[in-house]
């Protein structure tokens, strides 16, 4: 079922630099919580974009993709914190239930979530919806929402 949203842009990225600046943008414009849907093929810039998120919430270390570990905590960063999943490896979404996701959705902080579609039925619906494809030249993101604050990165 495809989601009906109020609001929609397209952002041409033209290289990593511009796919860090949005996911800056995003976390400096954006209040907790938020959930964050991340769709795109693999090498799209799924995790770029997160990475560029977390630096703009505060985050100065390295940031990985939680491939492995499905899931990679970033607290106190912003206010509730910031969770990274990865669902890629995701082999049943039952396993999601062992991984404690319920306690990640109550602490009122921000999910970046890779790869949601593996996940179908037992995530919170996105506060906003990201889709990045290979354009001919860089990438270009999809935003989708209900919220205009969370579109005003399209703005920039």
């Amino acid at each position: 079922m495809t989601t009906a949203y109020t609001y929609q842009c397209e952002i041409a990225l033209a290289d990593e630099d511009a796919t860090l600046a949005l996911g800056q943008r995003l976390a400096r414009g954006l209040p907790s919580p938020q959930v964050i849907f991340l769709h795109g093929e693999l090498g799209a810039g799924k995790t770029t974009l997160s990475r560029g998120f977390l630096r703009g919430a505060g985050h100065t270390g390295s940031v990985k993709s939680p491939t492995y570990t499905l899931v990679e905590p970033y607290e106190g960063i912003a206010v509730g914190g910031v969770f990274h999943f990865d669902l890629y490896r995701l082999g049943d979404a039952q396993e999601l239930h062992y991984l404690g996701l319920g306690d990640y959705f109550s602490t009122g902080g921000t999910l970046l979530i890779e790869w949601p579609e593996r996940a179908a039925g037992r995530l919170p619906p996105p506060t906003l919806d990201i889709t990045l494809l290979v354009a001919d030249v860089g990438r270009t993101a999809y935003l989708k929402s209900d919220d205009p604050l969370v579109m005003s990165a399209c703005e920039a």
